[in-house]
């Protein structure tokens, strides 16, 4: 699996928001490492820098002494709808009649084709085959008979799918959050303005302090001066679908997402992971770096429980390998998991393994692991997972595999125990994920674990009652 995109927007009193929305890239780039992007606006016009590549390679000094404007937004982008290349990267911006729009958008359409297709027709142009560009031309459409806050009412109630957007018309930042509350998004104070963003640690970054999360459904305004901000509940949701797997995984672990410390809910995991399923073993390690604080979590409550089980770091990660190595032939990529993890013999040697980490997709990587860590001189390697199994693909913003590419999607877990060749392993519940989040199962999407899924998607069971918007037809103006 890979992240999926970060977004943030600022407004601050009487400095220049570029150097700000940098810094908070680079918080957030974890979340995107494909293309990285600013746009701002000086009060008289819009200006913009996107780049491919990673928050560094993409921004020079003198890129941000060009943009101008104490307003901005920006984005970090892995690609999960649309091409890799510089035509979807964002913020995507255009200009029309009513002024300029800039918008970045962390999440995923599921009736994107529909819009685009509608707005074609009706004598839109596009350069791009991603959903972001779709969102903008159908804002940018209605704020051509809408004032501001209507015009975003209006476009929800068209598009179907999940988003986090950071929005700037003109010189006007404003934040979106989808009705469902699949993807994060939360406002902070800093000294002099206020700034939106997909995680906390991006506001942390500025030296500001968290506010509070977005609500699903919610417009956030900031005022252009940087002195506050305006809020308007747009649709009321029945229930949410938060992704669970912002707590596992995609999130960083010191910041805070829907009230909750990643990293407490990881620990939290862990020690769920202990109650559920633990298994006596001389040592415990985390597979770096996701499965740290559930690691930590598990060993902690096994040792309340009397055990002796150590927490061990036992495998060192190259951090220097990435996505972008070249592996050539099938037998490198098979010993890919050498280059980036190293074993301690000490920690490991004649003693009996647990490691923990926060999923298994295809289970290539596993079964390698567990070679590794047999090789290095581990009697026993159990493997205990933070996440219940992955049955079936995420249409919501995340780039995971297919359900035949899935090995738990068609294998029991005995299965997959057997083929990546541990002597055991077991999951964490979904129960035990909402307990920990302190929320009900009906207000997560839970789709990638059960195969039902809280958007209507075409060919896919949902686990509620929604339908998409119908389009094709005349909107009618948003309600007041």
């Amino acid at each position: 699996m890979h992240e999926k995109c970060g977004v943030v927007g600022i407004s601050l009193e009487d400095r220049d928001a570029a150097r700000p929305l940098y810094y908070s890239l680079y918080a957030l780039q974890h979340r995107g490492q494909e293309s990285a992007g600013i746009v701002t606006h000086d009060g008289f016009q819009q200006y913009s820098h996107v780049e491919m590549g990673l928050v560094g390679d993409a921004f020079d000094p003198g890129d941000l002494e060009a943009l101008n404007g104490s307003n901005g937004i920006g984005h970090v982008r892995y690609p999960t709808a649309g091409s890799v290349n510089a035509c979807c990267a964002q913020p995507f911006s255009v200009s029309f009649k009513s002024g300029s729009l800039g918008l970045s958008h962390n999440g995923n359409l599921v009736n994107a084709d529909e819009i685009g297709d509608e707005l074609a027709d009706l004598g839109h142009a596009f350069t791009s085959d991603g959903d972001t560009e779709v969102i903008a031309h159908d804002l940018a459409r209605n704020l051509l008979e809408e004032d501001l806050v209507r015009a975003v009412k209006r476009t929800m109630n068209r598009i179907h799918g999940s988003y986090s957007l950071t929005i700037m018309h003109d010189e006007t930042v404003l934040g979106v959050r989808d009705p469902e509350g699949n993807r994060p998004l939360c406002i902070g104070e800093l000294e002099d303005g206020y700034v939106l963003a997909s995680e906390s640690a991006a506001i942390d970054t500025l030296d500001g302090e968290l506010i509070r999360d977005v609500k699903p459904g919610e417009l956030v305004v900031l005022h252009a001066d940087g002195t506050g901000y305006d809020t308007y509940q747009l649709v009321e949701p029945e229930n949410t679908a938060h992704c669970f797997f912002e707590h596992v995984y995609f999130a960083r672990p010191d910041s805070t997402i829907d009230e909750n410390l990643v990293y407490e809910v990881r620990r939290e995991l862990g020690r769920k992971l202990w109650e559920e399923s633990g298994v006596e073993s001389d040592v415990v390690l985390p597979v770096p770096d996701s499965g740290r604080a559930f690691a930590s979590g598990y060993a902690e409550a096994a040792q309340d429980d009397g055990s002796d089980i150590e927490f061990a770091e036992g495998l060192m990660k190259n951090r220097y390998v990435g996505r972008t190595f070249i592996m050539p032939t099938q037998d490198e990529r098979e010993r890919a998991v050498r280059l980036k993890l190293n074993p301690i013999k000490s920690t490991i040697e004649g003693k009996r393994v647990t490691i923990i980490d926060d999923s298994i997709v295809r289970g290539t990587t596993s079964t390698q692991l567990i070679q590794l860590l047999k090789d290095a001189g581990a009697e026993e390697v159990h493997v205990r997972i933070g996440a219940p199994p992955i049955v079936a693909p995420c249409y919501m913003g995340i780039d995971m595999a297919s359900r035949d590419e899935l090995i738990a999607g068609n294998q029991s877990v005995d299965e997959i125990r057997d083929e990546i060749e541990a002597d055991s392993l077991s999951y964490l519940s979904i129960d035990a994920i909402a307990e920990t989040l302190e929320t009900s199962r009906t207000d997560l999407c839970l789709g990638c674990v059960t195969g039902e899924y809280p958007y209507d998607i075409e060919g896919e069971e949902t686990d509620r009652e929604v339908a998409r918007p119908e389009i094709g037809t005349p909107s009618s103006p948003a309600d007041d």
